[in-house]
């Protein structure tokens, strides 16, 4: 039995040590997700002036004459996919790789990897990746989206793929955070109509072909943004469910402790009436 007790003692111990590091990295999640978020929702209203700008662009009569507008007539389609650097978020990784892997099904594809689990995953599998980047860190700045990008809009302006596409998780509250798969090029023309065209100088196709990078950066930086924001509310979650979790199997090992600890106690008296009984006779 006091063996049995020692083992007890030993597991609850472990549990606690791993509630103290799931209720350490909860507090260290939720600090710098604070902070991402304010940043991510910062760049809202950036973000949907530019696309009202791009969509009245791509609206206008020339808008077609741009580069951006060419259906390259190759097979192959390009995917950039936001995934985290490490793990315990919860599916939030899962759920990027899936959306992605769905997608991609009988497709002649290319990928540009952000982060170490989508880098990982499908280098495992075998799929050409033109570039990989990890550890670009909780806070991103705007120049590293430029630098990925680059080589997206380089391979469709040389017509070496049909379509950009970008997968990431986009972030609406600490409790919804959903994947996203955006087409970013080529570009299509809007469904809606405006009242009436604009008159642009130099040609709306020019100043598509020079605003539009632009545009596909601060997408990719904001996607970016949204993404950490969506991977550290994950892991809040993740972290809260866990330190939950742990004090349920706590609890459950302590009642065990109790009654094992009370049953040897009730033993250890039994013996002794037993004995003083006997030396009495």
């Amino acid at each position: 039995m006091a063996g049995g007790l020692i083992d007890l003692k030993r597991r609850i111990k472990s549990v606690q040590n791993t509630q103290k590091i799931t209720k350490a990295m909860g507090l260290v999640a939720t600090s710098k997700f604070k902070k991402v978020r304010a940043r991510a929702e910062k760049n809202v209203p950036y973000i949907n002036k530019f696309n009202d700008v791009i969509k009245t662009l791509a609206l206008s009569s020339d808008a077609e004459n741009s580069i951006y507008f060419n259906k390259n007539k190759v097979d192959t389609e390009l995917y950039i996919i936001i995934t985290s650097d490490s793990g315990l978020c919860g599916s939030y990784n899962a759920n990027v790789i899936k959306k992605a892997v769905e997608d991609m099904e009988g497709k002649k594809v290319r990928l540009i990897t952000i982060g170490e689990k989508a880098r990982s995953f499908f280098l495992r599998r075998g799929y050409d990746t033109i570039a990989e980047y990890v550890e670009v860190g909780d806070y991103p700045v705007y120049w590293d989206a430029v630098d990925i990008m680059k080589d997206a809009i380089e391979l469709y302006k040389k017509g070496e793929v049909k379509s950009v596409k970008l997968i990431y998780t986009r972030f609406h509250s600490p409790v919804k955070q959903e994947v996203e798969l955006v087409k970013l090029l080529p570009l299509e023309k809007p469904k809606e109509r405006i009242h009436r065209e604009f008159e642009f100088e130099p040609k709306a196709s020019r100043v598509l072909d020079y605003v539009l990078p632009k545009y596909l950066n601060n997408i990719l930086y904001f996607s970016i943004l949204t993404s950490i924001a969506s991977e550290y509310a994950m892991r809040m979650n993740a972290m809260d469910s866990a330190s939950k979790n742990a004090q349920e199997l706590l609890n459950k090992l302590q009642a065990i402790y109790n009654r094992a600890r009370q049953s040897n106690i009730t033993q250890e008296i039994t013996e002794i009436v037993s004995g003083a009984e006997a030396l009495k006779e």
